[in-house]
């Protein structure tokens, strides 16, 4: 199914104030989950099924239409990279982003639905711990760790842009800074802002939500629920507030290194799905001039991606977390 190329949202608003949400689907157009659990959301509230008593929820199904279009991940680029209003696009995503932006600066709270390409359990992204450093300062933590307990899933994860920006570094020094647009995005700290570092960075809050791997047929309903369960929990419907998952049922992950794949015949030692265990010293991968790639800690592999093009994450490592002990 192909949609209009213009950037569409719906937006309910109830009389009483309250706080102001937004909700992400298909940011990468081969991640459909999050569209077909707003668009339930939405049947919802228009039928009267579920009542908005305050503030107010914005939807955006389709955030990325050309991605979408073309049932992949990218228009042009990752609209989930180097996230900002620019006054001279060269990609669609530009464009996206001049509308998008504004929109997420409007409003105080933003869930993000996305699903990912190996096999897996869903899981949610939080940002970083109340701080006041340089890289992502921020001061709402206890909020989005209240609502990430309580999207239905049990396995999270912190550490994405501190991660993103030490892979940053490493690129720098082996490539340089180069004049082709594509070395100069995955050079760039700023490439690892997307849509939750925004929302962050402009006064508000935000989760990221995997919600099972791209085909999984029970991804929509855990979008559904999370979406369900955010309003709820924020006050803005008439469903019960849900309860918290125990810390003793939760998995928490930090991640600490990013592995960037440097030649076309890289390749890992046998196939990997996100979250396997992995032991120090473990070989993950070989580069293609016989270097073995290892495991620094003992913990999981993340989004390990075989098709990684060069100069971009081949896969991520994580560590665990006592974050929410």
């Amino acid at each position: 199914m192909t949609v209009p190329m213009h950037f569409q949202s719906v937006h309910f608003s109830a009389i009483e104030p309250g706080p102001r949400l937004i909700v992400l689907g298909a940011v990468h157009g081969n991640e459909v989950c999050g569209r077909l659990g707003i668009l339930r959301v939405i049947d919802d509230l228009n039928s009267g099924r579920t009542r908005l008593l305050r503030g107010s929820v914005t939807f955006v199904p389709v955030t990325n239409p050309l991605a979408y279009n073309k049932v992949q991940r990218a228009g042009d680029r990752n609209l989930n990279r180097n996230l900002a209003p620019t006054d001279a696009p060269q990609e669609f995503e530009d464009h996206i982003a001049n509308w998008l932006c504004p929109q997420l600066a409007a409003h105080d709270v933003l869930l993000d639905l996305h699903s990912f390409l190996a096999p897996g359990v869903p899981f949610a992204f939080m940002g970083p711990r109340n701080n006041d450093g340089p890289l992502e300062p921020f001061a709402f933590a206890e909020q989005e760790q209240a609502l990430a307990v309580r999207l239905g899933v049990n396995r999270f994860i912190e550490g994405w842009l501190s991660t993103y920006a030490l892979g940053v570094e490493r690129r720098v020094k082996v490539f340089g800074h180069q004049t082709d647009r594509a070395t100069q995005l995955n050079t760039d700290t700023r490439y690892g802002v997307g849509t939750t570092e925004y929302m962050r960075a402009h006064g508000g809050w935000a989760l990221t939500l995997e919600c099972g791997q791209h085909a999984d047929p029970q991804a929509p309903d855990v979008a559904y629920t999370a979406i369900c369960n955010t309003l709820a929990h924020l006050g803005l419907s008439d469903a019960p507030a849900p309860e918290a998952r125990p810390a003793s049922d939760c998995e928490m992950l930090a991640l600490y290194e990013v592995i960037d794949k440097m030649h076309a015949d890289d390749r890992f030692v046998r196939p990997f799905a996100s979250f396997d265990a992995v032991k120090q010293g473990e070989q993950i991968g070989v580069r293609h001039d016989g270097v073995p790639v290892l495991a620094a800690e003992d913990g999981c592999i993340v989004f390990p991606n075989p098709n990684a093009q060069v100069g971009q994450e081949w896969f991520y490592l994580a560590r665990p977390s006592n974050r929410l002990r």
